[in-house]
């Protein structure tokens, strides 16, 4: 008989992952796949809590601690954070209990991947070769936008007034194309004005097509016209340009070792838990 606790525990995490809600909130076709995924999961975490490795394997206090302080974070009071797991069949006591569980189904599989093979230099060298596409990088484009938005229930974002704001903030930049940044953080209606406007380095096909086909025509230091998207109209600073490369096996060596010693410990992983099943 599974314990309600650790069940109801596994019910919010997949009713969170799955569909962004609490299981309360469920329709009851979601309701019922929710069930299904979670009875499935209890049943495979305890084989592995009943196996050979959990014998020896404890979650250091400290550590629980710390996993369930990030967890009550995300809440303005502790109450707040208890009221919510009473609406999901938890109360705090079960709730550490389940986190402690999952933590100790975690180390576990940790343990267990740690048995797979080493990699060696000769496989990382090997994933190179065979796998060019994944370490060709397209040219980007880092860039900046200020943005005005068009809105005919607000007077001053009519089309008309609109347009007049950004061609005032178009000629200011005309005069001094170094206050861009302090322009963007001063009239841009987009949440990147808090960031000055920074877009980040670009690849094509990444805007709207009318600001794409403009930054990608632009000199490193240009900004560009009067651009109009559905959102309303921008200007777009071209910071810098990255060419198009291809990473050398040098600057891919570490990110292929951690890769293939991800799916090393998967497959390991994957390979014990079957012969739990089976057993």
């Amino acid at each position: 008989m599974p314990d309600p606790t650790p069940l109801a525990y596994l019910e919010l995490k997949t009713a969170q992952n799955l569909f962004g809600k609490a299981p309360a909130e469920l329709a009851e076709i979601e309701r019922d796949k929710v069930r299904a995924l979670a009875d499935r999961q209890y049943g495979l975490e305890a084989r592995v809590l009943r196996s050979p490795e959990a014998r020896d394997t404890l979650i250091p206090e400290v550590s629980l601690q710390a996993a369930l302080d990030e967890v009550r974070k995300r809440y303005p009071e502790t109450d707040d954070f208890n009221a919510d797991l009473a609406r999901n069949g938890l109360d705090p006591e079960g709730y550490l209990e389940a986190l402690e569980r999952e933590m100790k189904v975690e180390a576990i599989l940790e343990k267990v991947g740690s048995r797979a093979s080493q990699v060696a230099e000769i496989d990382v060298e090997l994933y190179y070769q065979y796998h060019p596409d994944q370490f060709h990088r397209p040219e980007t484009r880092r860039a900046r936008h200020i943005l005005v938005t068009i809105n005919p229930e607000l007077v001053e974002n009519s089309e008309t007034a609109a347009r007049a704001r950004i061609e005032a903030i178009a000629a200011r930049l005309v005069k001094d194309p170094k206050r861009f940044e302090e322009q963007a953080l001063k009239h841009s209606e987009c949440p990147t004005a808090l960031e000055g406007g920074q877009l980040g380095d670009m690849p094509q096909g990444k805007l709207y097509p009318e600001l794409d086909a403009s930054l990608f025509a632009m000199n490193p230091g240009q900004i560009s016209a009067v651009l109009e998207s559905p959102l309303g109209y921008h200007l777009l600073l071209c910071e810098a340009i990255q060419e198009a490369r291809v990473l050398k096996l040098e600057q891919a060596r570490g990110p292929i070792r951690a890769l293939l010693e991800r799916n090393r410990r998967r497959i390991c992983q994957q390979a014990w838990m079957k012969q739990l099943q089976t057993a």
